[in-house]
Parts: structure tokens; sequence; C-alpha cells
């Protein structure tokens, strides 16, 4: 079963392409965004691996650490990394992990308990499920899980929009609606009394019910 949201996210220790890391110190006081594939040369993950690369400095700015996981040894990380180099224009400058023992899949429910088996004679199908996002804060908790099946590539320009609220619901205390976009209202968080409301937003907000609170999207 997948870990929920507000589970913290097991540590582990793995060899990815940059070295051996153990994850919590790897991520340190960071957001991190962990997500997965279920076989090297895949044509989907190839232009997934490429999209993130690309939005590198877009993680960056927002303190995201970015780490990848595919299940086959990292010797095949670094060739496929030639590939995604040469079909997208940019190769994976993050870690991969090599989840060869299939221990970090396993840990983060994506896998079956009693999955087993030579990483080498096991199929994309069966590792369909090793296909998932998650957004973990600098508290180590996950803040956000997705799941995606192998034929639809992931919209890394909607995960960053999850963490733009993410980050701002946690500096700020404020949700965010439906399609909202960066520079857009805002909504205030249940647990801010009016009477605090009042101190935090002296103009006031628009409230068409009392527990819809609409205020412009703090500084």
């Amino acid at each position: 079963m997948t870990l929920p949201i507000n589970a913290t996210a097991p540590d582990f220790e793995a060899e990815t392409t940059e070295g051996h890391i153990s994850f919590h110190k790897w991520l340190g006081d960071s957001w991190g965004l962990l997500f997965s594939h279920p076989k090297d040369f895949t044509p989907v993950c190839t232009t997934e691996l490429g999209a993130v690369a690309r939005l590198k400095p877009e993680f960056d700015k927002r303190g995201v650490k970015t780490i990848g996981l595919s299940v086959d040894p990292i010797d095949r990380h670094s060739l496929w990394a030639k590939d995604i180099q040469e079909t997208q224009g940019v190769a994976p400058n993050f870690p991969m992990i090599g989840d060869v023992d299939l221990k970090v899949s396993k840990l983060y429910g994506m896998l079956p308990a009693d999955a087993s088996g030579d990483v080498s004679a096991r199929t994309a199908n069966d590792n369909a499920t090793v296909r998932n996002v998650f957004i973990i804060g600098p508290d180590k908790k996950i803040k956000l899980v997705l799941v995606y099946p192998m034929s639809t590539g992931r919209n890394f320009q909607e995960i960053l929009r999850v963490i733009d609220s993410l980050q701002l619901g946690a500096k700020h205390r404020v949700s965010t609606p439906a399609d909202w976009k960066q520079g857009e209202d805002v909504i205030l968080g249940g647990a801010i009394t009016d009477d605090e409301a009042k101190k935090l937003y002296p103009d006031g907000w628009k409230a068409p019910r009392p527990y819809l609170r609409i205020v412009p999207q703090p500084k």
C-alpha cells in the first residue's frame, strides 16, 4: 500500500549515479521530490527524466532536491542517460537510485513485500506500479503522492504548482483553490480564527460563505 500523506518518508541507504546516499541525510533541511520508474530505457520515462532535468533551475529556486529511482542497476542508468541526452537534449542532472533489490520500491509501497527476482529478468510490466511521485517536506513528512500509469507522462508543471501551493501554505497557513496559479487569491486555513485573521489581514477578506474566506496571496 502506498504511503499516506503526513506519514514520515522512510529513510534508506542506496547506491545512486552520484554515489552512496542516506536519504534523510541527503535531504537535509530541503524539500524533496522522489519520482520512480519501472525500468530503464522505457519511452515515457525517457521524456520525464529529460523534463525534470530541464526544470532543475525551477526546483532549485524552490529549494527542492530531486532524485529519481529505477528498478535497474546504476551502470544501466548511466547508459540510459546518454540516450536521454541525445533524444531530450539534456541528461539527468540529479541522482538516480539503482533499486536492484527492490528495497526502496517495497519500502514506499510501490511493490508488494513479496516481490522478488533478478531485476534484469523483471519487465517494465512486472514493475508497472513503480510510477509514483512523492513530495517530501523539510520535516521528512510526505506532502503529496501521485501514482501514474506507464502510458501517461507526468505533468511536472503541475508538480511545480503543487510545490508552490505547499510551500505557501507552510509559510502562511493558507490553502489554494482549484486551478490556482501563482499570484491568484488564496483561502484562509480553517485553523485561523476570524479574530486572528483580522490581525493578519486588516483589510479584510471576501467570504461568500463563513467557511470560505478569500484573501490575496501573501507576499
